[in-house]
């Protein structure tokens, strides 16, 4: 354990409670706006959450180089988290767009 400060641990272990909750309340936020969209999100998180989880993996174990295969699903997980990120964030940008068609038709039907 002591490839990494204490600060530096303090950081990376932070970094991951923090993005556990913020799938947890992206999750939330999704089911109160009844958005599936924000649902997609929340799994779209899970693979960056992933590749976190190897980085203090191999960092627990000194950097081990029998664990280098550790650092390839790190790296693995960051470019498949950076697509499912923009699926979803095209998820969303597509049910906003959807939803404000209808408020706008919506709308024309009440000033008819």
């Amino acid at each position: 354990m002591q490839a990494l400060s204490i600060p530096t641990w303090i950081i990376h272990v932070s970094s991951v409670i923090e993005w556990i909750a913020a799938i947890w309340l992206i999750w939330k936020y999704g089911e109160v706006i009844g958005n599936p969209a924000w649902g997609a999100l929340s799994f779209g998180m899970l693979p960056a959450l992933v590749s976190a989880m190897c980085a203090c993996t191999w960092h627990f174990f000194e950097n081990s180089p029998s664990l280098e295969w550790v650092v390839t699903l790190q790296a693995s997980m960051t470019v498949i988290g950076n697509f499912t990120l923009f699926a979803a964030a095209w998820w969303i940008y597509r049910s906003t767009q959807h939803n404000d068609t209808e408020i706008n038709e919506a709308s024309e039907e009440l000033v008819k």
